[in-house]
């Protein structure tokens, strides 16, 4: 940086040589897509920087797209501010067209983060990543090869130093370079980023200080050649060879005027000590006072010294600041960038700049920082980091811009920058009115990334002795209870519910909170009165419809058609809440899981989508009751056959979640259910496909989640069903799916596949006993779904050599509980099993049966192994080929290939005498 960047780089040949074959690779045809990540280390003051402008102009002078930022030690806590530095200039010189080509669908998510849009709804961080990929992912293509450079990495703010660090193992996927120059001192929460940075980087160089020679050439090009042998060694001995202090300390020796010959080297100590620790007094003599408050405002801005801003900030006209810029120029302290804006000459300048304030000056030079940041027009995601410097006060108005900066923070994608603007807006205090409501935002502020944080937050919200409001209360419930049954206490949730609505006056909230009781509890694996809460939500159900009732016929009473009266503020509730759109689904999930008629269940699911369509209260980003209502509606349509509706909810869930940037948990959910879609109609490929995205996405969050379970176990059933039984049993014993089970329910039911599993590798005893555990606790629940929890026909199995009586009588038992469904799917996949347990004759009858009913519904994959295991047991008898080949062409669709090959073999052995069809 500036006073060095015109020296010759001493002893750096090799990393610029480094850097120059990387550059050669990457801009050369056949290197093209071959991206590698170069980094140097080295402590203060050994040339990162000046390395780093050479590779900056070699890449220029290459061709190359260059994209350039610097941390700064004061900006660590203004999130994405490196990412603005480096996407912000290109994003905005392109034409319209070309930058929409380059943000695509993630405009709304990233281009507030780049600061190229206003900050919008709350993101999730994930996606603002994901979304940062793919902006630059889509730079590269439109402007190749590209070179991303990032110096003081070590100072980034964490939300550009987590994308980095992802983006650093798409590079070498890409024609683009990564460029890192650090420091070893990242923050004790970096240091797992910075080790797998070192690890990945292609090329690594830790810079050393200079040897004697290069030492003594940098001091007769400042001092002349009539410097001596003996004061050159002198100045290597004090600056160990560290070419910022030996340009420091150089400098003192000019304005000293002290001859360079041996005899002085005595002086050089002291010399050296003072420009090394640049305190306040070394300050005020070098600048003086007026130029030296300049500088200490400029420090506080550290990489974007805007002049007239520093001027505002120091209390300095036009002329003084002019002034100020001039002997800051000429004291070696700043310098002009080649766009003309001012920089310090070197990071540690402004350091030491910014450490001799005298604290109350620094707090007070925040304060006004903070106001003219804003006044500026640079908002408060940029002045935020400024108040969180400012002394405590009990200011309203500070309370107020910190919880906006919040909010801001949370619309980036930056939910711990948000949070450190509310934990100081709890220490200035706020008014007692409103500590509860700042206690609520943060509990709120980390819902999507930390529940463990929301949990502690919102419990201290509510325990408040001013307390929230009614309304405000209710939702913090909520959401506490959300935060908890993703953190797999259900039960908790469901408890804390029940006693707060018991608690609250009859309306609205106490309805929302009974709402929200229940649908906790609807996700519990064991309760210990699942059919008494079953019954208990029916009478729920029908005293909501006689509230709405009254309603329509109040509106009637008075003259004026129901659609339109004036709403009273409980119906504007109803409509706003959803209330009764809510009890719909639930009823209809409970109705699913019991196994009851699907015409029952499919009404009460349309009665929950007016107009075809999901209501805005039940909408997957709506966070009125959350993303699970929608998700089990769409579960309750699928396990029904009706995936014409199951896929219209969720391709819009993905597609929503996607917008919206959410790309952890949600988007994870969103690619589970279109995952058990697939599975369901036979796509075994692509249910692999969504479900090992969703798994990656869980194991992104953490293990243990429900996400998690939900995903191994869907993925363990679909690569079992394509022929690939050992990658299943190795993908459930790296990832633990067996007892103990959560206590949230899982998808499919984890016991019964466990059981399943176990029958598949020749377990038959351990099978048993599992499957007929997981019954028991099934029919307590009053659980008889033969889709999500087949239970009775594969323990029938399993019993079936031993105990081949009982093995009939559960797998007929699976039969009537899969006819009172009424669903195609179920009847047809459970006379399969049936037949598995009966003699041929018997068994042939069954799965004849068993293919009829499965052709009429979506489970192509059922439908192949139904119509393999018809051919098998015709054996000789007529249809069986015809069976085998239309079951082996079912399966080769269904990418099932281990059914494709049984059949194959079967008719490769000659079943059945050819006959046609």
């Amino acid at each position: 940086m500036g006073g060095q960047d015109a020296r010759p780089l001493h002893e750096r040949e090799t990393e610029i040589r480094s850097a120059g074959q990387a550059i050669e690779a990457l801009t050369r045809p056949a290197g093209a897509g071959l991206g590698q990540l170069l980094l140097y280390t080295g402590a203060a003051g050994l040339g990162k920087t000046a390395v780093m402008t050479e590779v900056r102009r070699r890449a220029k002078r290459a061709g190359c797209t260059v994209l350039f930022a610097r941390g700064g030690e004061r900006q660590r806590h203004e999130p994405f501010h490196v990412v603005r530095q480096l996407l912000q200039p290109v994003l905005a010189a392109l034409p319209d067209a070309e930058r929409a080509r380059a943000f695509g669908p993630w405009e709304d998510v990233v281009g507030p983060a780049v600061g190229l849009l206003p900050p919008g709804g709350q993101l999730d961080p994930q996606g603002v990543r994901d979304g940062l990929d793919f902006v630059l992912t889509r730079l590269v293509q439109l402007r190749p090869p590209v070179a991303v450079l990032v110096d003081d990495l070590h100072w980034a703010d964490p939300e550009s130093l987590g994308w980095l660090a992802g983006f650093a193992v798409r590079a070498r996927e890409l024609p683009a370079l990564l460029v890192l120059a650090c420091r070893d001192e990242f923050p004790d929460d970096a240091l797992a980023v910075q080790r797998g940075l070192v690890d990945r980087a292609d090329r690594r160089h830790a810079l050393r200080p200079l040897q004697p020679a290069s030492v003594a050439h940098l001091v007769r090009a400042a001092l002349g050649a009539r410097a001596e042998d003996a004061f050159c060694r002198h100045v290597w001995a004090v600056t160990a060879g560290n070419p910022y202090e030996t340009t420091a300390l150089l400098r003192e020796v000019l304005d000293q005027r002290l001859d360079p010959v041996g005899e002085n080297s005595g002086q050089l100590h002291e010399l050296a000590a003072g420009a090394r620790g640049m305190t306040l007094r070394h300050w005020l003599d070098k600048l003086g006072p007026t130029t030296l408050r300049f500088a200490w405002a400029a420090s506080m801005l550290d990489t974007d010294i805007r002049p007239e801003l520093a001027a505002v900030i120091c209390a300095q006209g036009p002329e003084a600041a002019g002034q100020s810029i001039r002997e800051l120029r000429r004291q070696g302290v700043l310098t002009s960038t080649p766009g003309g804006r001012l920089e310090f000459v070197h990071p540690l300048i402004a350091t030491s700049l910014y450490q001799s304030m005298p604290r109350a000056v620094r707090t007070g030079m925040h304060g006004v920082a903070a106001v003219e940041t804003e006044n500026a027009g640079l908002g408060l995601l940029t002045a935020s980091r400024h108040l969180l410097e400012t002394l405590p006060e009990g200011g309203d108005a500070i309370v107020d811009k910190l919880r906006r900066a919040a909010r801001e923070h949370l619309a980036i994608g930056a939910p711990e920058a948000a949070q450190r603007c509310l934990r100081r807006a709890l220490s200035e205090p706020p008014a007692d009115r409103d500590r509860a409501a700042v206690l609520y935002e943060l509990g709120c502020s980390a819902l999507l990334t930390d529940p463990a944080t929301t949990v502690n937050q919102l419990r201290l919200a509510l325990a408040d002795p001013y307390g929230l409001g009614p309304e405000l209360r209710v939702d913090a419930i909520f959401r506490l209870a959300q935060a908890l049954a993703h953190s797999n206490r259900l039960g908790e949730a469901a408890a804390m519910c029940a006693a707060e609505a018991a608690r609250t006056p009859p309306g609205p909230g106490r309805l929302r909170l009974e709402v929200a009781h229940f649908m906790f509890a609807a996700f519990q694996s064991e309760d210990a009165d699942g059919p008494g809460r079953s019954r208990r939500l029916a009478d729920f159900d029908r005293m909501l419809g006689t509230i709405a009732l009254a309603f329509t016929d109040g509106a009637a009473a008075s003259g004026a058609p129901a659609a339109d009266a004036t709403p009273t503020p409980n119906e504007a509730v109803f409509a706003r809440d959803g209330l009764t759109h809510a009890v719909a689904v639930l009823r209809c999930w409970d109705l699913t899981l019991r196994g009851e008629d699907r015409a029952e269940a499919i009404a009460l699911a349309e009665s929950a989508l007016p107009g075809g369509r999901l209501p805005h209260s039940l909408g997957w980003t709506n966070t009125t009751w959350g993303f699970e209502l929608p998700g089990i509606l769409g579960i309750s349509y699928l396990y029904a056959d009706r995936v014409d509706r199951a896929e219209e909810l969720f391709t819009e869930a993905v597609r929503a979640y996607e917008v919206a940037g959410w790309s952890g948990g949600h988007l994870g959910f969103a690619y589970l259910l279109t995952g058990m879609l697939r599975f369901r109609c036979g796509a075994l490929a692509e249910a692999e496909d969504y479900l090992r995205r969703a798994l990656r996405l869980a194991e992104r969050i953490g293990p243990g989640i429900p996400l998690h379970w939900d995903a191994v176990g869907a993925l363990a059933e679909t690569l079992a069903a394509r022929g690939r039984l050992a990658e299943a049993l190795e993908l459930t014993r790296k990832h633990s799916f067996g007892p103990p089970y959560p206590t949230v329910m899982v998808l499919p039911d984890a016991p019964t596949l466990y059981g399943r599993l176990l029958l598949a590798r020749g377990d038959a005893t351990g099978a048993a006993a599992t499957l007929t555990a997981a019954g028991a606790a099934l029919d307590a629940r009053g659980w008889r779904n033969t889709v999500w929890a087949p239970w009775l026909g594969h323990l029938a199995r399993a019993v079936a050599p031993d105990q081949p009586d009982r093995a009939r009588e559960l797998a007929g038992e699976a039969v009537r509980r899969a006819r009172e469904s009424g669903t195609d799917s179920a009847v047809g996949s459970a006379l399969r099993l049936c037949a598995a347990v009966h003699d041929r004759p018997r068994a042939v009858e069954l799965l004849a049966d068993a293919v009829r009913h499965l052709e009429r519904s979506p489970a192509r994959y059922e439908h192949a192994i139904a119509l393999v295991d018809l051919g098998e047991a015709l054996g000789a008898a007529p249809g069986a080929r015809a069976a085998l080949a239309r079951g082996m062409e079912l399966a080769a669709r269904c990418a099932a290939d281990g059914l494709a090959a049984r059949a194959r073999d079967l008719l490769g052995a000659g079943a059945g005498p050819g006959a046609a069809g």
